[in-house]
């Protein structure tokens, strides 16, 4: 398989983890369907546009190769009337569901770090990013979970593997990636958070 094979398949997945994170988080927000559409398609595509208009790959591969836009839009549509038809049910269980939302985040952020990386800017935190932004809400990689510092993390790993060739491009890919998912489901286990100032009153 090439690697343009697997990065495609790696950002497939990664467009329906961030997907399914932006639905989640229209739906606490109570956005209506259009609302969850919305959100979870800037969410998913968001990032990798902003990544393609700043390096001038135009127009941004979302347009380009619509199979993107049209799994997240198909995702947010499956997550929200999933959600619609068992809500209850899902709070009932809400602490593991919320660690499955964590996970599939993780996996979003790793997902298009090393994509990113693989086309010279880190994207990975873009779409969410957005995502926190339009919900109202302070963006995730400025305060908790070490969210940044795990993408910093990721991306050095691929970009040193790759550059010195010390493996194959696609263990290098899984590396970086894992290693993103690694940190970042730790500190949520471990509740890590980068030092922050106390009340200072």
């Amino acid at each position: 398989m090439s690697i343009d094979k697997v990065f495609f398949i790696f950002e497939i997945i990664g467009t329906v983890a961030f997907e399914i994170t932006g639905v989640i988080t229209a739906i606490e927000k109570k956005l209506d369907i259009f609302g969850a559409v919305v959100l979870g398609t800037v969410t998913a595509v968001g990032g990798g546009m902003v990544r393609d208009i700043l390096l001038g790959y135009l127009p941004p591969a979302a347009f380009r190769h619509p199979v993107y836009t049209v799994t997240a839009i198909a995702t947010s549509l499956a997550v929200f009337i999933i959600a619609y038809f068992f809500g209850k049910r899902i709070k009932l269980h809400f602490n593991v569901y919320s660690q499955i939302i964590n996970v599939f985040d993780a996996i979003g952020l790793a997902v298009f770090t090393v994509a990113g990386i693989n086309s010279a800017a880190a994207c990975g935190v873009g779409g969410g990013v957005m995502r926190d932004m339009m919900a109202g809400g302070v963006p995730t990689i400025l305060r908790k979970k070490v969210y940044a510092l795990a993408a910093g993390i990721g991306a050095l790993i691929y970009q040193l593997l790759v550059e010195h060739n010390t493996c194959p491009q696609g263990l290098a890919i899984l590396a970086g990636a894992g290693s993103i998912i690694v940190i970042r489901l730790s500190a949520t286990v471990f509740k890590w958070n980068l030092p922050t100032l106390k009340d200072l009153d």
